[in-house]
């Protein structure tokens, strides 16, 4: 059986404070370098560092090899002899990292091992080399050096007919709809103004799912080409801060309340079904599915809802430039960003679906250009 070592590295400028991985990739055999990475994380301890570290060497090898034994190699006693099993992880961060390594080492025959530091210098100096550039860099040497998508272009529009006299940086914004609720369940309208109710049980699981899921961007499939998030937004809502909570927690990002973000005013209708509203306000409703300045009984019209959706972008855009953005917020607001994105007509509010936790990325430089990298990713629910 092949046998890939990983020689691994994480530091922190601070403990908490700017961090950045290193990992190296060699065949055992003939001592052939397969991959190396330098990934910048943002801030974080140490610990955490050389846990994603280890995450980003498992996700490498099974680019290259799903069935190769691997040897994981780290100078950090604490991590190799927790991930050994030998001893136990208090820190709750730390933990649900060990539990992504071992969900990317799935089957395979792994071992970990301590190696003095002086035996882990290149690793080290890849971990530097993140947090002095605050980028991430990783070259896969057993391939050609092509992108997985060959006509994504990662700072400039990828369309030939795109303007490419662009002089806004390039904004990430990641699109996060909210957990399931117990209205989400009941399919009730939830808006602004309504009861405001909490994640539920599966509401929580979601929030998980789609914490998880981000801490890939960067450093694997399918979001290996998009950057890392660096900041996250929340509408003030209860259901969008208790999924962005979780976001928080696996990103080590504080979290901002952007009050533009929040779900559309139902007013009256809050709480109804589709068809109760149909049933009790039959002519309203049948007026406001056709009309965008119709507003509900002490609700929002589209049109009002949608200049408020664009007065947010603004200041993503402007506040946030060349950042990527995580933004935890609703349906009618991704969907509103989306319309923007594509610079759509109305129907765009009516033509895309956002399923709980998914994931939307847009791409956005300034009002001169904008991309739509995917939307409603849920691969990981």
């Amino acid at each position: 059986m092949r046998q890939i070592v990983i020689e691994a590295d994480g530091g922190s400028r601070g403990n908490p404070g700017p961090a950045g991985s290193g990992v190296i990739l060699y065949d055992a055999a003939s001592r052939e370098v397969l991959a190396e990475a330098a990934v910048y994380i943002g801030i974080a301890t140490n610990n955490v560092a050389e846990y994603r570290a280890i995450l980003v060497g498992v996700e490498l090898a099974n680019q290259l090899d799903a069935n190769a034994e691997l040897v994981i190699r780290m100078d950090s006693k604490l991590v190799v002899e927790q991930m050994s099993g030998r001893w136990k992880i208090k820190h709750e961060n730390m933990a649900e990292l060990s539990e992504l390594v071992g969900k990317a080492l799935g089957t395979r025959k792994y071992s970990f091992e301590w190696i003095p530091r002086e035996l882990n210098t290149k690793a080290d100096s890849l971990a530097n080399q993140a947090m002095d550039s605050e980028q991430t860099s990783i070259r896969n040497f057993a391939k050609p050096e092509v992108a997985a998508d060959p006509e994504y272009n990662k700072s400039q529009p990828s369309s030939v007919r795109a303007p490419r006299d662009i002089k806004h940086k390039l904004t990430t914004v990641i699109l996060v709809r909210h957990g399931r609720t117990e209205l989400t369940e009941t399919n009730r309208l939830s808006g602004r103004d309504g009861a405001d109710p909490s994640l539920s049980e599966s509401g929580l699981l979601d929030a998980k799912a789609v914490a998880n899921e981000l801490a890939k961007f960067s450093i694997a499939k399918p979001f290996d080409n998009l950057p890392r998030p660096t900041v996250l937004l929340s509408s003030p809502l209860s259901r969008t801060k208790q999924t962005a909570a979780e976001i928080a927690l696996k990103l080590d990002l504080e979290i901002t309340i952007l009050p533009e973000a929040a779900e559309i005013s139902f007013g009256e209708w809050d709480g109804h079904t589709n068809a109760e509203v149909e049933q009790k306000w039959p002519e309203l409703f049948a007026r406001w599915r056709g009309d965008i300045e119709m507003r509900p009984p002490g609700g929002e019209s589209l049109a009002e809802f949608d200049g408020r959706v664009l007065t947010g972008f603004n200041k993503i855009v402007t506040e946030y430039e060349g950042e990527s953005v995580v933004l935890v917020s609703h349906v009618m607001p991704i969907r509103g960003l989306v319309r923007k994105a594509m610079a759509a007509q109305w129907e765009a509010y009516w033509r895309v679906s956002v399923a709980p936790c998914s994931i939307t990325v847009l791409r956005f430089w300034g009002e001169e250009a904008a991309e739509i990298a995917c939307v409603n990713y849920s691969g990981h629910l």
